[in-house]
């Protein structure tokens, strides 16, 4: 299964506080196969450990250590906001959603921070109109 394809993108979403826009990059997670529904407890438990956001307004919510047997395969969903969303006073207009199968979220995580952390990219991503403008940025480094 691939890990991030066009269903897994929202463009253009509106979320009134995190806790919408987290079960909402969950919730493609589910519904596309990668994960059971259970895991969206999961993302929101680990938001309560330690914010997701990472800086460069993008926020990357996954699960906990134990959500490993509610994992089916490795996924990634996108959600842009391009009104932003608060994370603990912080903005972000990307919100990637993410469940690793066998340790491979830590290289997730890598390969989005690597791609993010051109402010460049940030603003592509967030003013795309298009899928395809999101997936070309991402081709070279995520499968």
């Amino acid at each position: 299964m691939k890990i991030f394809k066009d269903e897994n993108i929202q463009l253009d979403q509106h979320y009134e506080n995190k806790t919408e826009a987290i079960l909402a990059a969950g919730k493609i997670l589910v519904e596309n196969g990668y994960v059971e529904e259970s895991y969206l407890q999961d993302m929101l438990a680990r938001e309560e450990e330690v914010s997701t956001y990472i800086g460069n307004n993008i926020a990357i919510p996954h699960g906990i250590v134990k959500s490993v047997e509610k994992i089916h395969s490795s996924g990634i969903s996108l959600l842009q906001v391009p009104e932003g969303v608060d994370f603990d006073g912080n903005t972000a207009y990307l919100v990637f959603g993410i469940a690793g199968k066998n340790n491979e979220h830590l290289e997730i995580l890598g390969q989005i921070a690597t791609i993010c952390s051109e402010m460049e990219n940030v603003e592509i991503l967030r003013q795309a109109t298009s899928k395809a403008e999101i997936l070309k940025i991402f081709e070279e480094v995520v499968v």
